[in-house]
């Protein structure tokens, strides 16, 4: 009998591991560009919803210059060493930056969401802009992705965490892209009040 609650307790404590996993997929936004990894918004976030109520083991899987390509090629990895039971998608940026195709940036976050909701596991996708010089036409576009792709696909949909600080000088880094690490602790913040209703 003890044999078996054994067993049962290493069975739920796994379960409880696993399910308790956030993981993060995303570009040099995420990935703590020009900073230490430690200073990045994803490793803050932990701490940020813990003060929330969340005890939530957040994982940042995010690399510089990923594209959505990228993303959803190295995905089937990362849902099985990490078993998430929620995954954030900051991808669109470099695939945005460099003019790819509207079809080609829906069709790889689209297989990224099923992917992971096929893996049992939750997606949130964030809202993702280009800056206006590239074409009021394609800005448009581009951004228009994210809200259908959360209608159709019934998944959350969180702010493009970059807007409200691009203006804040302080905040930001020479090429008005990266923020700073100042700004990854009000990130983390702001990240945290946007996930937690979601978790």
């Amino acid at each position: 009998m003890m044999r078996i609650l054994s067993v049962l307790l290493i069975y739920l404590c796994s379960l409880n591991v696993w399910g308790n996993t956030l993981l993060v997929v995303g570009d040099s936004l995420s990935a703590g560009y020009q900073m230490r990894a430690e200073q990045s918004w994803p490793v803050l976030l932990q701490p940020a919803l813990k003060q929330q109520g969340h005890e939530i083991t957040v994982v940042n899987a995010s690399i510089s210059g990923d594209t959505t390509g990228n993303g959803l090629a190295r995905l089937p990895t990362l849902l099985q060493q990490h078993k998430p039971a929620y995954v954030i998608i900051e991808l669109g940026a470099n695939d945005g930056l460099r003019g790819f195709p509207q079809g080609t940036i829906r069709n790889n976050l689209s297989q990224m969401i099923t992917e992971i909701q096929n893996a049992d596991a939750k997606p949130m996708l964030v809202q993702i802009k280009v800056p206006p010089n590239y074409g009021k036409r394609y800005s448009d576009m581009f951004s228009s992705i994210y809200p259908q792709l959360s209608k159709e696909l019934a998944t959350p949909l969180l702010p493009f965490f970059l807007e409200p600080i691009i203006l804040k000088q302080e905040w930001m880094m020479n090429d008005g892209l990266h923020p700073k690490s100042d700004a990854q602790p009000w990130i983390a913040e702001y990240m945290a009040e946007n996930i937690a209703p979601y978790l």
